[in-house]
């Protein structure tokens, strides 16, 4: 398994993933929304970042993060926002791996903290949250806008 930034030749083979999670989190993102991510994930002025898990050519898993700024540290924050792999490799390692390419991206840029959020009712994936991360305690509020 190779962990990669993803590429502009990447689309074809990423928009699946993408629509496997929308679908895992009953979601619908519309195209206009869906290319301009992919945009910014090619644009190195954009914060946000989507890296890849390949086997044999095929991507089988992919990551989505961003960086921020925080009131609380020198250094920006990294919420990993989005991590999805193909239903059969699940359990195999692939999103530990993309988590563990997160960390080292954060590390590398000098961030003070990766976080995320995941359903309540994710209970397989916070199997392996629990083993990479701590839970903070806090309780999500929002209010969607527009």
């Amino acid at each position: 398994m190779n962990i990669r930034m993803a590429e502009a030749a990447d689309y074809a083979q990423w928009l699946p993933l993408w629509k496997g999670y929308q679908v895992f989190y009953k979601a619908e993102i519309g195209d206009a929304v869906t290319d301009l991510t992919w945009a910014r994930f090619l644009d190195s002025r954009e914060p946000m970042h989507c890296a890849v898990a390949e086997i044999d050519g095929e991507l089988v898993g992919m990551v989505h993060y961003i960086f921020h700024r925080s009131c609380w540290t020198a250094g920006d924050y990294v919420y990993l926002q989005d991590l999805f792999t193909q239903p059969g490799l699940r359990g195999k390692g692939v999103g530990r791996a993309l988590i563990e390419h997160v960390y080292a991206s954060a590390e590398h840029d000098h961030a003070s903290r990766v976080w995320w959020l995941t359903h309540e009712s994710n209970l397989q994936a916070m199997q392996l949250y629990d083993q990479v991360a701590d839970k903070s305690g806090f309780v999500q509020y929002r209010k969607l806008l527009g």
